[in-house]
């Protein structure tokens, strides 16, 4: 355990840049992105909600990942849209650490919410006969829940590894939201531990799920290839371009992120990349799904077309 320094501690981040003429546009910036983000994860969830058609285990998945994103976003976004605002961008250490465990929390569920996905287009393609079967609804309560159980781990393994650095010294933390990394660059501590185990968390999570997402595509793919009609080749892979876009957007910046060794001169660029994963991910997810997926648009037509009925009647 760290030294006894944490009482009353402060930390002071620098934010994305030092440019003052930048702030007023990227607090713009951003707040268009969490506005977008929030009226497309809650726009997701309701439409879902509101369609009985939309009641498979696909949507269900899809739901839970927009509440993750919303979550997700709200983690960050806030308390960076407030800093642009202000000259002394301070967080407490006690807000620090719910900012760190809240953020590995949801960054974990959505790392599995994606491979439980990538498992429910893989059964849906390879076996559509049994696929009502094989994803029950009590099978898919169990992964929802799982997925859950498996980012609070990791959200109490980094709040954890937070708690056993001392910051005796340098309160400045060079990012723009509490993560265990940076974290770990200005604590006084040995940190060789938490180093590890920031290491083996990032590999176990972007491994384990990776692992799942790409043996079901690649079963997926041979799957597609063995459909003789070019039609049919065509609706099955339409049904996996959404969420492999989303997948390679997330899997691809959080690994760069966590897995990339760092160095001094890269740092601008790591302050930039998680930007990508924590902030437009969640944006964009919502985009993916509803403008490449014919279902969702058919469903939001549904759903609007009732609310002007409804509306004429009264």
């Amino acid at each position: 355990m760290g030294r006894n320094c944490n009482q009353e501690t402060e930390f002071l981040f620098t934010g994305l840049t030092d440019y003052r003429m930048s702030q007023i546009p990227l607090f713009l910036l951003f707040l268009t992105i969490y506005l977008i983000t929030v009226v497309g994860n809650l726009g997701m969830i309701f439409i879902i909600r509101a369609d009985s058609r939309l009641h498979t285990p696909m949507y269900i998945f899809l739901a839970n990942l927009a509440f993750v994103d919303l979550c997700y976003s709200t983690v960050i976004t806030p308390k960076m849209l407030s800093d642009f605002l202000t000259e002394k961008k301070i967080i407490t250490y006690i807000g620090c650490g719910v900012q760190v465990f809240l953020f590995c929390f949801f960054l974990g569920t959505e790392c599995f919410l994606l491979a439980i996905m990538a498992y429910d287009r893989y059964v849906a393609i390879s076996s559509p006969l049994l696929y009502s079967v094989i994803m029950s609804p009590k099978l898919c309560v169990r992964l929802v829940i799982g997925s859950f159980l498996i980012g609070c781990v990791n959200g109490m393994t980094q709040a954890v590894n937070m708690l056993d650095l001392s910051f005796c010294g340098s309160k400045v933390i060079d990012h723009f939201f509490c993560d265990i990394s940076p974290l770990i660059s200005v604590s006084e501590s040995d940190s060789t531990i938490n180093q590890i185990i920031l290491l083996a968390s990032a590999a176990l999570l972007g491994l384990s799920s990776g692992v799942i997402v790409l043996n079901s595509y690649i079963i997926i793919l041979s799957t597609i290839l063995r459909i003789r009609s070019t039609e049919g080749k065509r609706k099955a892979f339409n049904t996996c371009t959404s969420h492999l876009t989303a997948v390679c957007f997330f899997y691809g910046t959080g690994l760069f992120v966590y897995l990339k060794p760092s160095s001094q001169d890269s740092k601008p660029k790591d302050k930039w990349a998680p930007v990508f994963y924590s902030v437009l991910t969640s944006m964009l997810n919502p985009l993916i799904y509803s403008l490449r997926n014919k279902e969702v648009k058919d469903a939001l037509r549904r759903v609007i077309s009732n609310n002007i009925h409804l509306n004429v009647v009264n």
